[in-house]
C-alpha cells in the first residue's frame, strides 16, 4: 500500500531524522532528504537486521565496524559533536553499534555523522538523482550490490508531495 509507505516515511522523518539532525545542527532539505532515502534503500523501513544474516544493524543498516569507526576515528576528536550524538540516547542506552536497532535517532545521526566524514558535499535539495549517486558512492560503495536505480525506484514508492511539507 502506497499510502502505508508514504506514512512510514513521513513518521521516520518527523519522529527521528529532523530531531536527530537538529541534536546535530547539521540539518536541512537536503541533508533530511538524504538520510531518508538512504533508510528506505537500505532497509525498506522496516528491516532492523540485515536480510540472510549480514551485520548491518537498524534502519539506515550501518555495520558495527563503520558505528565502531565513527567513534574511534572521527567522534573521538570531536568532543562536541561525539556529546551531541549521545543527546540522541535514551535513558540507559550506550552508544553502541546494537542501539541502531531500537532507536532511530540515534541511527539517524549515526547515518549522517557517516555522510560528514566525505569531503565532498551533499548534493543540493530536490536532486534525487544526486542523492542516489551519493548514497552509491560514500555509503553503500561500489563494493555493495545496491544500485542508484533501486534508489530512485524506492523513492518514489515512499515519498511524495506530503513527505516534506
Amino acid at each position: 500500500m502506497a499510502e502505508d509507505n508514504y506514512a512510514i516515511a513521513k513518521a521516520l522523518l518527523v519522529n527521528a531524522i529532523r530531531p536527530a539532525l537538529q541534536t546535530l545542527n547539521r540539518g536541512g532539505r537536503a541533508a533530511e532528504q538524504l538520510l531518508l532515502g538512504t533508510a528506505i534503500q537500505e532497509s525498506l523501513l522496516v528491516h532492523r537486521r540485515q536480510l540472510g544474516g549480514g551485520p548491518a544493524r537498524g534502519l539506515f543498516q550501518m555495520e558495527p565496524a563503520t558505528h565502531d569507526d565513527c567513534w574511534t576515528n572521527y567522534l573521538e576528536y570531536r568532543a562536541a559533536l561525539a556529546a551531541q550524538i549521545k543527546e540522541t540516547l535514551e535513558a540507559g542506552q550506550e552508544a553502541a553499534a546494537d542501539t541502531l536497532e531500537t532507536n532511530d535517532r540515534y541511527a539517524a545521526a549515526m547515518c549522517r555523522v557517516r555522510y560528514m566524514r566525505v569531503p565532498e558535499g551533499l548534493p543540493a535539495a530536490d536532486d534525487i538523482q544526486g542523492m542516489a549517486n551519493y548514497w552509491k558512492a560514500h555509503y553503500n560503495t561500489a563494493l555493495g550490490a545496491g544500485r542508484p536505480e533501486e534508489y530512485l525506484e524506492k523513492w518514489a514508492r515512499y515519498v511524495n508531495a506530503e513527505t516534506f511539507a
